[in-house]
C-alpha cells in the first residue's frame, strides 16, 4: 500500500455520509498536489437541446460513492498507482459563453502546468474544447504533435455553425479543436455515430479530415473486440484523449441526456471498449452530457461515473508508466 490519498470506505463510512466527493477521496485545491484531478464542470451553455447537464457533476459526485478501491476485472487499483484526488470544479459563467470558455481553459492550463492529468465530468460536449486549449500541445510547439482522441458518442460533434453562424456549440468542439491544432483527425476514432442527419454531408467534415468514423452500424457489424482493435491502431503510440458522452449508450441505459439517440451499444459493452485502451499514452479523459432532470433515478449518472471510474483505472496506469511505477 502506498501512502496516495485513498478513497474512503463504505465500511467505514456509510455511502450515503460525509460530504461527496469524486470517489469519495479528499479535495485538494492545489493541482500540484495529485498527479490526476479529477475535475466538475458544472456548464451546459453549449447544449441546443434539452438542457441540465450543469447539473451532471453533482449527481455523479454523489453517485461515485458507489465506486470502489480496485477494478473488478483487470485488477486494477488506481489509488495506489498514482495520487488521485478531487480538484472542485472549475469556475464558470452560466450568463456568457464566451467568459466560460475562457475561465475553463485558464483553470485547465493551470491543471496542465502542475503536470497534473485531469477526468473529467460534465457538463455539455462544449467543455471539452476548454479542456484540450488547456492540455493540448499547440501546433508545432515544442515539435509535440497535437492529441489523438477516441471519442464514444451518438453524434460526430463536428459541424460548423448553428442558427446562422454561431461556432461554438456541443455539437462543434472537434471540429474547432481540429482548425485550432489542438486534436490531430488523423489520429481520431468516433465510436457509435447514429442517428437521422439534418442534410446528408453533415459528418462528411469529419471523414475528409481524416478522422475514422465507426457508425452504430459498423460497430455491430464488427463487434467489440475488432473496435478496439481498429482504435488502438488510429490513435497509435502518442499522447491521447478519452471522450465518452452518455448518449453513445442506448438510451434504455442512459436516458438522462439532452439529445437521446436510440440504437447504441450497452453500458456492458462501453466497459469493454475502454478496457480496451490499456497500454496506450493516455493524457485526459472527460464523461460528458448526464443530464440530472431528465433521469431523476440517478441511474444515468451512475453509469457516467463508473465510465469515469473506468477511464481513471486506464488513466492511472498510464501515469504509473511514465512515471516508471510499472
Amino acid at each position: 500500500m502506498t501512502d496516495f490519498p485513498q478513497p474512503v470506505a463504505g465500511t467505514v463510512v456509510p455511502r450515503f455520509g460525509d460530504v461527496a466527493t469524486f470517489m469519495r477521496l479528499p479535495l485538494f485545491r492545489d493541482p500540484a498536489e495529485v498527479e490526476i484531478g479529477i475535475v466538475g464542470v458544472p456548464w451546459d451553455g453549449g447544449t441546443t437541446n434539452r438542457p441540465g447537464a450543469r447539473h451532471g457533476p453533482r449527481q455523479m459526485r454523489d453517485l461515485s460513492t458507489m465506486m470502489r478501491r480496485v477494478h473488478h476485472v483487470t485488477r486494477v487499483a488506481p489509488y495506489e498507482l498514482a495520487r488521485c484526488g478531487d480538484l472542485g470544479d472549475a469556475p464558470v459563467n452560466p450568463a456568457s459563453l464566451d467568459d466560460s470558455l475562457e475561465r475553463i481553459g485558464k483553470f485547465f492550463t493551470k491543471i496542465h502546468a502542475a503536470g497534473t492529468v485531469p477526468l473529467s465530468a460534465g457538463g455539455d460536449h462544449l467543455i471539452t474544447l476548454p479542456i484540450m486549449r488547456g492540455i493540448a500541445p499547440k501546433a508545432g510547439e515544442g515539435g509535440q504533435a497535437p492529441l489523438g482522441m477516441v471519442h464514444f458518442d451518438a453524434h460526430s460533434d463536428t459541424w460548423d455553425t448553428y442558427f446562422g453562424g454561431y461556432k461554438y456549440t456541443h455539437g462543434t468542439p472537434f471540429r474547432r479543436a481540429v482548425e485550432e491544432g489542438l486534436l490531430d483527425p488523423k489520429r481520431t476514432v468516433q465510436i457509435g455515430i447514429r442517428g437521422s442527419l439534418y442534410k446528408r454531408d453533415d459528418n462528411d467534415w469529419a471523414v475528409e479530415q481524416g478522422m475514422r468514423v465507426i457508425t452504430i452500424e459498423e460497430y455491430f457489424d464488427l463487434g467489440v473486440d475488432k473496435v478496439i482493435a481498429e482504435s488502438r491502431r488510429v490513435v497509435g503510440t502518442g499522447p491521447t484523449y478519452v471522450s465518452f458522452d452518455v448518449d453513445g449508450l442506448d438510451p434504455a441505459y442512459a436516458p438522462g441526456t439532452g439529445t437521446p439517440e436510440i440504437g447504441g451499444y450497452t453500458p456492458h459493452e462501453a466497459q469493454r471498449l475502454l478496457r480496451g485502451l490499456r497500454g496506450l499514452d493516455l493524457v485526459g479523459g472527460d464523461v460528458v452530457e448526464v443530464s440530472p432532470p431528465f433521469d431523476m433515478s440517478g441511474n444515468t449518472a451512475l453509469v457516467g461515473v463508473t465510465m469515469m471510474w473506468e477511464i481513471l483505472c486506464l488513466l492511472a496506469e498510464a501515469v504509473a508508466r511514465r512515471k516508471g511505477r510499472l
